[in-house]
């Protein structure tokens, strides 16, 4: 498959490539070996990780604990 580099270097992907990455929007862009590599990339917003942790019953004082202890055990 082609992909089509515009004159404002933009790519065009194709739908087929696409297909597997259906709520994907971003995507990080590194070179490796003369290779132009996209990996997708997921952002987790605030709110579902502040879901998650009261799932889990943890409030902001477990977590500042968490941190200081993380701290102190360097």
């Amino acid at each position: 498959m082609l992909a089509k580099l515009t004159s404002k270097n933009q790519l065009t992907l194709p739908k087929a490539v696409l297909s597997n990455f259906k709520d994907t929007e971003y995507f990080e862009v590194t070179e490796e070996n003369v290779r132009i590599v996209l990996t997708p990339v997921r952002f987790v917003r605030a709110g579902a990780v502040q879901a998650k942790l009261a799932e889990l019953g943890l409030s902001e004082a477990d977590i500042a604990e968490a941190v200081a202890w993380s701290r102190r055990a360097k």
